[in-house]
């Protein structure tokens, strides 16, 4: 594959809100309001801030209240795979409709992601010539973890997505290490400690707006 580097204007973004919101009680949880806002809103907005720099469009892939995400104002676009298959199915349906070279995933549940998670993926991208950028956020202990939902993929890779879940595949770990992937750090002094920190339930929804 070559490595045409990442330009400004050239990523989609794409807020994840597909999922079925189990430990949530099955309520859909991109409309769970965080500071009087849904959360898939106030995502959105945080990725709409960084337009006009890397990010160029924002679509948002759901599955149910279709009404209430397409009130937001950006292309609503529900998985193409059945039966909620996880976040893979979405990047799938953000992969089918980006019209720009790269797409960013963002999970409509980690409210305080960074202003320039944008920029930081596709410096790290651009860098190692890398297919795929992926966050590693600090952890509770410590440590520094990869989180796969934040992800920025070259639109190209659709094809090889699209084969590994036909084959049964549904872990995002198992697919991108296929791939060429940085990991890209958000731990450096300034960085909030829990710009990655996501409401599963509505306790860990109430404790980030606190």
């Amino acid at each position: 594959m070559t490595h045409t580097p990442i330009l400004p204007g050239d990523i989609t973004g794409l807020v994840l809100a597909g999922g079925r919101g189990t430990r949530m009680g099955g309520t859909d949880k991109g409309l769970q309001n965080f500071h009087g806002t849904p959360m898939a809103l106030h995502t959105l907005l945080r990725l709409q801030m960084q337009q006009g720099g890397w990010i160029s469009d924002t679509l948002v892939n759901a599955n149910r209240h279709l009404a209430a995400y397409e009130a937001f104002g950006a292309p609503v676009w529900p998985d193409t795979l059945p039966d909620y298959a996880g976040p893979l199915a979405g990047f799938m349906t953000g992969l089918e409709h980006a019209e720009t070279p790269w797409l960013l995933t963002v999970p409509c549940d980690t409210p305080r992601f960074p202003l320039d998670l944008a920029e930081r993926l596709a410096q790290a991208a651009n860098r190692e010539g890398a297919d795929i950028a992926m966050v590693a956020a600090p952890e509770e202990d410590g440590s520094v973890r990869s989180q796969p939902v934040f992800c920025l993929l070259r639109v190209s890779l659709l094809e090889s997505l699209v084969k590994f879940t036909q084959e049964g595949g549904r872990k995002i770990d198992r697919w991108t290490g296929q791939h060429h992937t940085v990991l890209v750090p958000f731990d450096v002094p300034g960085d909030d400690r829990r710009a990655f920190f996501n409401a599963n339930t509505l306790a860990d929804l109430q404790a980030l707006e606190a």
